[in-house]
C-alpha cells in the first residue's frame, strides 16, 4: 500500500507533460489535432469533495435494492425502470455541487439518487468532451488489418449471430459507442482508468436511449447519461445512480477483451468498428501512457483493498450475489480454473498474445497481459473438463483445443463454442472499491 504522501505525487506524475505519462484526451472537444494536457490545464477534483469517500449507503429507498449481477442471463432492461423512491433532502456540500451542474445545463433531477452526491468528482469541463460514437462505421477484417496489430486489444460483442470487434485504440477516445447489432440498440462502453469494458442493452421500458460521457466519475469509473432523463449511470454496475431513472438496471450483455488475432480466429465474418468516427484522433496511441505502471488510480481517493495492487488486472464475476476476483498474473500460472461462483459452474481461460492499451505511447508497442475468457463448460448437456497443456487449452474428453473466445479450433469438437458468461476485465482498486466483500481466488 502507498503511503499517505504518495498520492499526491503519483497524481502529479500523471497529469504531468513528460513523455510517455498520462495524457488525458480532453481535446476530444475541439475538431482538430489532439492537445496533451499540462499540470495547470489538468481537471481536478470540485474542492467541496472529501479527501477520502467510500460509496455510501443508498439515499433512496428501491423498489429493488440488490446488486446487478454479471450472469450468462443478465438482468432484464428496465426490471427496476420504475423504482419506489424516497426523496432525501440534500445537504449543502450536494447543493453547491448540484448548482455548479444547473449552470453547466444539466437538466437533471438531483433530489432522487441512490449516492451521496460528493462521491462524483467532475473531471472535464461539460458533457461528451470525450465524444461517444452515435452512428458507428464497421469495416471487414482485411480493411482491419490495415489498422490493428494482430496483438491489439479488441472488445468483442457477438450478438444475434453476428459478431463485431471494438479496438480499444478507439474506444479509448470515446468510451461509449451507441450500435445497433441484429435490430437491437447495444451499448459498447470501455472506462480507460479502470480497464473496464461492458456490453449493455440500451433500450429501458420499450424506450431506446442514447448514452453519452458525463464528464464525471466515481471511484474513478466513468458515470454516463442518458438522452432522456439526463440521469447519471455507473459503467461499472450498469444502473442509474441519479435522476429520474435511479434504480433502473441496464441489462449486460458478454463483452470480453482479447487480440484482433483471437477475433479473426474466432469469427472470420465479423466485422471491426472503423476509424471513420467523424472525429480527428490518433487512433493507435495510447493518450494515458505509462498509466498501468502508475501504480496510482487518477482522481481516485481510495482507500484500498490491500490483497491485490490496485491497477492489478482482475477477472470478475457476480453471480447471484456472489462476487469473486481472478488475477491475471496468477491466471499466467493457471491458464485454466474451474470454479463455481453463486452456485454456477465456470471455467476461466487465460491465454497470452494481447496487449495492453494503456502502456507504451503506442498500443502495438505495449506489454502482454493476456486475455481472458469465463464460459460455462457444459456442452451438449456434459461438463467437460479443461487443462493447460503445451501451450494449449484442451478438453480432456475428446482431446479438442480451445481458444480464450471459448472456441474449438481443432479436434473433434472443431467448431464448437462455449456460452460466455458475463464477466468483467477490471483494474482491482474499482471492481474492489464497488463490491468490497468480493472473494479472490486463491485466498483462504
Amino acid at each position: 500500500m502507498p503511503t499517505s504522501s504518495a498520492p499526491l505525487s503519483r497524481r502529479r506524475l500523471l497529469i504531468g507533460a513528460s513523455a510517455g505519462l498520462l495524457l488525458l484526451p480532453l481535446a476530444a472537444c475541439f475538431q482538430g489535432e489532439t492537445v496533451a494536457v499540462s499540470p495547470a490545464s489538468a481537471p481536478v477534483a470540485p474542492t467541496d469533495a472529501p479527501a477520502a469517500i467510500t460509496p455510501s449507503a443508498p439515499a433512496v429507498r428501491l423498489a429493488s435494492t440488490s446488486a446487478p449481477t454479471a450472469s450468462a442471463v443478465a438482468p432484464t432492461a428496465g426490471s427496476a425502470s420504475s423504482p419506489e423512491v424516497q426523496l432525501v433532502p440534500l445537504t449543502e456540500a450536494e447543493e453547491s455541487k448540484v448548482q455548479r451542474w444547473q449552470r453547466q445545463g444539466w437538466k437533471t433531477n438531483f433530489e432522487v439518487k441512490s449516492i451521496d452526491l460528493r462521491e462524483i468528482k467532475q473531471a472535464a469541463a461539460a458533457r461528451d468532451v470525450i465524444p461517444p460514437i452515435d452512428v458507428p462505421k464497421h469495416v471487414s477484417l482485411a480493411e482491419g488489418d490495415e489498422f490493428l496489430d494482430d496483438r491489439e486489444p479488441v472488445a468483442v460483442f457477438a450478438h444475434a449471430g453476428l459478431s463485431r470487434a471494438y479496438p480499444l485504440q478507439i474506444l479509448t477516445w470515446h468510451e461509449i459507442v451507441n450500435d445497433v447489432v441484429g435490430g437491437d440498440p447495444v451499448l459498447v462502453t470501455y472506462c480507460p482508468l479502470c480497464n473496464t469494458a461492458i456490453g449493455f442493452l440500451r433500450v429501458v421500458d420499450g424506450q431506446t436511449l442514447r448514452f453519452g460521457v458525463s464528464a464525471n466519475l466515481r471511484i474513478s469509473n466513468m458515470v454516463m447519461w442518458d438522452d432522456l432523463t439526463e440521469s447519471f449511470w455507473q459503467q461499472s454496475t450498469g444502473e442509474a445512480i441519479v435522476g429520474g431513472m435511479t434504480g433502473t438496471q441496464l441489462e449486460f450483455l458478454p463483452l470480453s477483451i482479447v487480440s484482433w488475432s483471437a477475433f479473426k480466429e474466432s469469427f472470420p465474418e465479423g466485422l471491426a468498428l472503423s476509424r471513420d468516427t467523424g472525429k480527428r484522433r490518433d487512433y493507435g496511441t495510447n493518450p494515458y501512457g505509462g498509466y498501468d505502471s502508475s501504480g496510482w488510480p487518477f482522481l481516485f481517493d481510495g482507500p484500498f483493498d490491500p490483497r491485490l495492487r490496485p491497477l492489478e488486472r482482475v477477472v470478475t464475476l457476480n453471480l447471484n450475489g456472489d462476487q469473486m476476483a481472478y488475477s491475471f498474473l496468477q491466471l499466467q500460472v493457471m491458464p485454466v480454473i474451474h470454479d463455481s461462483v453463486g452456485g454456477q459452474p465456470l471455467v476461466v481461460f487465460w491465454s497470452p498474445g494481447t496487449v495492453s492499451a494503456l502502456d507504451a505511447s503506442r498500443i502495438s508497442d505495449s506489454d502482454d497481459v493476456g486475455s481472458v475468457g469465463v464460459f460455462s463448460p457444459l456442452v451438449d448437456g456434459e461438463s467437460l473438463t479443461f487443462v493447460s497443456a503445451t501451450g494449449e487449452i484442451r478438453d480432456e474428453k475428446t482431446d479438442s483445443v480451445w481458444n480464450t473466445l471459448g472456441l474449438a479450433i481443432g479436434g473433434p469438437l472443431a467448431g464448437t463454442r462455449l456460452e460466455p458468461v458475463v464477466h468483467g476485465n477490471d483494474f482491482w482498486f474499482a471492481w474492489a472499491g464497488f463490491w468490497p466483500d468480493t472473494r479472490v481466488y486463491g485466498e483462504e
